[in-house]
């Protein structure tokens, strides 16, 4: 009876185990699902807009720009950042201060990218903290889960002319 019931329970802690790995891999490589917040993004993503990530672009060196990612925040590590990329490694970018006075243009280092939210106006993004190492980024968002009347693969940037794909 004893070891019916031991036999049992190792069965289940080890399929638990087993599941939790395959979940996890699933998760970290193929992709998973993300609640975007605040305004940066708007009008594309909007404040508590569910997203699909896919994770396998990043692995392979397929960011491109005007892709939207999911990134690790350079100021507060904890944190995840949604935004959209402007620039890869190599490229000149033509940067602007919050209040468009100040216009100067920035290089992209290598192993880097510049990350900006649609909404110029209240993003805090690359053009306050630099280029992000590419590490940084998570994942690229391609597909809008919720609200189901925005249901579907995302807009184009409304800043497209802010990047080209030379």
């Amino acid at each position: 009876m004893l070891r019916g019931v031991l036999g049992k329970t190792f069965r289940l802690v080890g399929y638990t185990i087993q599941y939790g790995c395959i979940a996890h891999c699933a998760f970290e490589y193929v992709g998973g699902v993300v609640m975007c917040s605040g305004p940066s993004m708007e009008p594309t993503i909007q404040n508590s807009d569910i997203v699909f990530a896919e994770n396998l672009s990043r692995h392979f060196y397929g960011i491109q720009r005007g892709d939207i990612v999911i990134a690790k925040s350079p100021s507060d590590p904890k944190s995840n950042i949604c935004k959209r990329v402007i620039g890869l490694e190599g490229d000149k970018i033509l940067t602007t201060s919050p209040s468009n006075f100040f216009k100067s243009h920035s290089y992209v280092p290598m192993g880097h990218v510049w990350l900006e939210g649609d909404n110029l106006q209240n993003s805090t993004d690359s053009r306050y903290y630099g280029p992000i190492p590419y590490g940084l980024i998570r994942g690229r968002i391609f597909f809008k889960i919720w609200p189901l009347s925005d249901f579907g693969f995302l807009r184009a940037s409304p800043n497209s002319h802010r990047f080209s794909d030379d």
